[in-house]
């Protein structure tokens, strides 16, 4: 979980819009969501990078056998654990729930809809708290977004807000 991230999500509430001739850029203390002139509203993140971790045993000298073919000496190995990237961090951006909509009530069902789908396991508060921002990262990893900052597509699979 990138903290930065999280502490954005927690200042959603709090945020100061700043007008643009094109858009308005609403700034969040370590990100930002940008509302458009057509009133949707757009989240910038960084996914992270994912890193496997494979292990390998690598023989270092082999089993040796005596003439009546029974092992005398056990073969050596070594282990050898390296990383390889299998995605490269980027940035992206998404279509969000617009800051204004995030009220008390809408969080309380918002918590309540990843509670049901045992994403959340904190106190239905209406506080876009630390605990709600993990499990709207761990929903939307489904989707192969890894963000606390939650999609418009998570809102509706939610049941959060209106198709349209």
């Amino acid at each position: 979980m990138h903290m930065k991230y999280v502490i954005a999500l927690l200042t959603l509430g709090a945020c100061i819009p700043v007008p643009n001739d094109q858009t308005k850029i609403v700034l969040i203390d370590m990100g930002q969501i940008e509302i458009q002139l057509d009133g949707r509203c757009f989240a910038k993140d960084m996914s992270p990078a994912v890193i496997e971790t494979v292990t390998t045993q690598h023989i270092v000298s082999p089993e040796i056998h005596n003439v009546a073919n029974i092992v005398t000496k056990s073969a050596t190995f070594q282990t050898i654990t390296r990383q390889k990237i299998i995605n490269e961090r980027t940035a992206i951006r998404f279509e969000t729930v617009c800051p204004q909509y995030y009220s008390t009530n809408f969080v309380m069902t918002l918590q309540r809809a990843l509670k049901a789908r045992g994403f959340y396991t904190g106190p239905i508060s209406g506080i876009l708290n630390l605990q709600t921002g993990v499990a709207i990262q761990k929903f939307q990893r489904i989707n192969e977004l890894d963000t606390p900052f939650m999609s418009l597509e998570t809102a509706q699979h939610l049941g959060l807000v209106e198709i349209s």
